[in-house]
């Protein structure tokens, strides 16, 4: 059996990332542990199972949006909660017992009751309509907050005084307490009278005893009760460790005694912020990593070559020619995210020269930083960068030159031929549906970070359309399909190249369509293949 351990958490906590509908989403639930599990499940591969060790109420819905719903898992909250079932039940605020005289007050976003014209309670509900918590005031503060699991219960509480959280009970789904974690210290209090919890071991189920009633952190317990469920285990399972603070501190003793792959996706976890770890992951039977820039960073940052280690990328390419030739528009995407101050100024001006001379060309602006306000901060400053090279600012704003002392406000011919189409768009992408939906109508990328967004790059390489970056990845062959240019000046001759003679353009596709071969869901399952023999021959 191959388990996954998920790096499925909130805010370095043991809990998951379900969050109220109407709120914007500050983050992708995509990573690498859901790709693994996507590309092992739906090609037929049984011997899979997700290993979760976070308290995850809502999980059923979080399996619904990654579409891999009957995809199998093992939850430790499940084991301490005494939680069997997995099938998600409908549940209704209406069915809870409210207090004579309660009025609900339905709004777009919440529910909130109220009772003796004060609030009472606020249900908030999740993206697919469930209620997932109930806030509870008394004179306008909260003291309650119940969280509950999409089949059906309460799945934990917690209670609040003067505003502030003090402790969370975890209840079973019959309602009793289980533990409490105090959020001062982190300790925890086992239910002396409810001191045990489920061991799962295929079709059977088992019941054991805690070791102990109190414990230092939440980590010990859950660390006990998956030891439990790893004894039972066969020792040809094989462990997949998304690489994080909190799975480190649980899997030390599976990196050291049992066949543990270490999953590293991107910054998540560096090893030059955790070099007293160097030692573990040296330990780990075998490496993966999402891009062979993490592959180098990592061996550097090792300080020694690393023999056990292969990339696999989390994304597999899937040939989608997208739109952009139907448009009469030529869409530039540019990400922008951690771009320096000084390299986004020269893009900018540069890209400004380069629609001067190309009247369809219009410049997108790619950020996945989800920050309510930052479409209008971003174009602003680029309005100022424009004006500043001698620009006209209205590329980039809807703004028109009026003149102040006419007496109305027609404006005359002369205004009007003055008018300034748009040629500067923003483009705020947080999930990976609206990534690839934005890269469908663009016709060019250019990524001018250090290390290009590798999602960004295979999702050009499946839509078939040249990329303008700093240096030659896996995604990339300089002349063929794109370009590497390092001044930004040379941005303007390379955009002309692709975008001024559809020849060229056609030849970047043909040889996208060629590149993205080695990166397809087959390709991709032989190199896990080959990772998988290599630890079962070890024995």
């Amino acid at each position: 059996m191959l388990y996954f351990i998920p790096a499925w958490y909130q805010l370095n906590n043991f809990k998951e990332l379900e969050q109220n509908w109407y709120t914007r989403r500050m983050h992708t639930e995509f990573d690498d542990t859901v790709k693994h599990v996507q590309m092992f499940y739906r090609n037929g591969i049984k011997d899979i199972k997700i290993l979760l060790l976070s308290h995850t109420p809502n999980f059923r819905h979080f399996l619904h949006r990654q579409g891999v719903f009957h995809a199998p898992y093992l939850s430790v909250f499940d084991s301490i909660q005494e939680v069997r079932g997995k099938k998600a039940a409908v549940f209704s605020f209406h069915n809870l017992a409210w207090p004579d005289g309660i009025e609900f007050v339905y709004t777009p976003f919440v529910v909130t009751a109220f009772l003796n014209g004060e609030i009472y309670a606020r249900i908030n509900f999740g993206e697919a309509g469930n209620a997932i918590e109930v806030i509870m005031y008394k004179d306008n503060v909260v003291v309650r907050k119940n969280i509950y699991d999409d089949r059906g219960f309460v799945s934990a509480t917690e209670i609040y005084e003067n505003g502030d959280i003090v402790y969370t009970d975890y209840l079973t789904d019959k309602g009793i307490t289980k533990m409490r974690v105090y959020a001062g210290d982190g300790r925890v209090e086992i239910n002396e009278k409810c001191n045990t919890f489920l061991v799962f071991k295929d079709d059977e189920i088992t019941q054991r005893n805690f070791l102990k009633n109190k414990y230092d952190s939440l980590a010990e317990v859950i660390l006990e009760v998956l030891n439990a469920h790893i004894d039972e285990n066969s020792n040809d399972d094989i462990f997949c460790i998304a690489m994080h603070e909190l799975n480190v501190l649980i899997t030390r003793d599976l990196i050291e005694n049992r066949k543990s792959i270490l999953s590293f996706y991107g910054d998540r976890y560096r090893m030059k912020d955790h070099e007293d770890n160097i030692d573990l992951v040296k330990k780990a039977s075998y490496i993966i990593t999402d891009s062979e820039a993490t592959t180098r960073y990592l061996k550097r940052e090792m300080k020694e070559e690393l023999t056990n280690i292969v990339d696999i990328s989390p994304y597999d390419s899937r040939m989608d020619f997208g739109i952009s030739e139907q448009l009469t528009i030529q869409k530039i995407l540019v990400p922008v995210d951690g771009l320096p101050d000084d390299r986004f100024k020269e893009l900018m001006v540069n890209l400004a020269a380069y629609l001067q001379t190309n009247e369809n060309a219009m410049v997108h602006i790619f950020t996945r930083n989800a920050k309510y306000d930052l479409p209008e901060i971003l174009i602003n400053r680029i309005a100022d960068i424009i004006e500043a090279a001698g620009y006209d600012r209205r590329m980039a704003l809807n703004e028109k030159l009026i003149d102040e002392t006419a007496e109305n406000d027609e404006l005359d011919e002369d205004e009007e031929e003055d008018e300034i189409p748009l040629r500067f768009f923003i483009e705020q992408c947080v999930d990976e549906l609206s990534v690839s939906k934005c890269i469908r109508e663009q016709r060019i990328m250019i990524d001018m970070r250090h290390n290009p967004d590798l999602y960004l790059q295979i999702n050009c390489l499946s839509t078939a359309i040249p990329q303008i970056v700093r240096r030659e990845t896996q995604y990339m062959q300089n002349g063929y399909n794109g370009f590497v240019v390092k001044e930004f000046e040379r941005i303007p001759v390379a955009l002309d190249y692709f975008l001024g003679s559809l020849a060229n353009w056609n030849q970047a596709k043909v040889h996208s369509y060629d590149l993205s071969q080695n990166f397809t869901t087959k390709r991709l399952l032989e190199k896990w293949e080959m990772v998988r023999n290599s630890l079962e021959n070890k024995g």
